[in-house]
């Protein structure tokens, strides 16, 4: 539900944007503002879930983005939809640290990226659903009933969440200390480990990456190709979501088996895979307009790949941080891939976009903005995200080289704690 209530906004960009006259940048601030406060507040939660019940603390985030997602099909213009979106980003910050901390106390570091990848599956999942329902849902009844269906499930689930049993921290460490930490800030200890920073930096290139792709999809699908509402919320459903079960299962097994092999193992499965999705989504954005099984081919297949870092690279932060830091670990790690990356790129491609349509529109010696400049500036836009792929499997690759060291660091120092 948490990924399927910030999409929404997503699968219904063009009704929205048509009825209101926005441009491309207005849709990506809509995007931005949120993910802004979201790595904001995210934060705070962090420490909390460190300090207090993380079970609470998810029901309650699930109950307050769900009344946000529900409110937003009430906006009544640009700047009302704008402060609800701040809402249903506060109320989201809180699942990752809380959910990300259960995980870590209640499976063994041998299991966790299979874990953390079934976790994940609602990534998947929910981007698939967000998709295809809410396109069907604006395509039969409009953009703003598309908002109202998200809120009784997770009303539900907010209730299912408090019944989660709350394990003893570090209880699966073998005996390890679970409630103590090395002295000195939090956030100063976390930002001495030499992975994280790396991580961080990977973070940031990877959500840029996701999020832009998730904003525009659709609207590149209606325009670039011709394809209605329905149509073009169907494949993105598809390559977006349904073969990103795929990528977190087989990306899950792998970082776990290559994690036993060799310590490493981990961030190197991460850095591969997205040296293979790079040149997938570029020839996917190469097809010609109307070509759609090949490019659903080629954007699946490295969307897929894109999936596998969420397994490998979770994982790995849990490897070089203390379990009662784990919380603590996710939200920084969270704020600085949503303040650094997810929040430029809806905003920095819609801007792309915009320029580049109107770059067109000056080429062919037109003053009146038209649909098929626009749909020019997006394609344009769009191939950003294979090189900035490129790049992330390089920041991987360097975290790869340091997270030994860190894992072998922390091993001695919990040893010495627990005599």
């Amino acid at each position: 539900m948490n990924f399927y209530d910030r999409q929404i906004l997503a699968a219904v960009t063009e009704p929205l944007r048509k009825e209101w006259a926005l441009t491309d940048s207005s849709m990506g601030l809509l995007g931005t503002a949120f993910t802004l406060l979201y790595a904001a507040v995210g934060v705070p939660l962090g420490r909390l879930a460190d300090c207090w019940m993380r079970t609470r603390l998810l029901g309650i985030g699930v109950t307050a983005w769900s009344v946000m997602t529900a409110a937003s099909g009430l906006a009544w213009n640009y700047w009302s939809l704008f402060l609800l979106r701040l809402g249903v980003g506060v109320g989201e910050a809180s699942c990752a640290p809380a959910a990300n901390s259960l995980i870590g106390d209640l499976y063994p570091p041998s299991q966790r990226a299979r874990a953390l990848s079934v976790f994940m599956m609602g990534l998947p999942v929910g981007l698939f659903l967000s998709y295809w329902l809410s396109g069907r849902i604006a395509h039969a009844y409009g953009w703003r009933a598309a908002f109202y269906l998200a809120c009784l499930p997770g009303l539900i689930l907010a209730v299912l969440a408090l019944k989660i049993r709350e394990p003893q921290r570090g209880a699966v460490e073998g005996g390890r200390p679970g409630h103590h930490r090395r002295e000195g800030s939090p956030y100063r200890l976390l930002l001495g480990i030499p992975t994280m920073w790396w991580i961080i930096v990977s973070g940031a290139l990877h959500n840029f990456n996701m999020y832009a792709i998730n904003s525009f999809l659709t609207a590149f699908l209606s325009r670039y190709h011709h394809l209605g509402i329905k149509e073009a919320t169907f494949i993105s459903a598809v390559v977006l979501g349904g073969v990103g079960v795929i990528g977190l299962l087989a990306g899950g097994w792998a970082a776990d088996h290559f994690g036993k092999a060799r310590p490493d193992g981990r961030l190197l499965v991460a850095s591969v895979t997205m040296l293979a999705a790079a040149p997938c989504i570029y020839l996917a954005l190469r097809q010609p307009p109307g070509a759609i099984l090949i490019f659903m081919l080629w954007m699946g297949s490295g969307s897929m790949l894109m999936f596998v870092y969420y397994s490998g690279v979770y994982a790995a932060i849990q490897d070089v941080v203390e379990p009662v830091l784990r919380g603590t670990a996710m939200a920084l790690y969270f704020f600085a891939m949503y303040l650094l990356g997810a929040s430029l790129g809806p905003l920095g491609t819609g801007m792309l976009s915009d320029y580049f349509a109107h770059k067109a529109m000056t080429a062919a010696g037109a003053t009146i903005m038209t649909e098929p400049f626009k749909a020019a500036g997006l394609h344009h836009a769009m191939h950003v995200i294979p090189l900035l792929t490129l790049l992330l499997a390089v920041v991987l690759l360097a975290a790869s080289r340091t997270v030994t060291a860190d894992m072998k660091r922390l091993r001695l120092w919990m040893a010495e704690a627990a005599q």
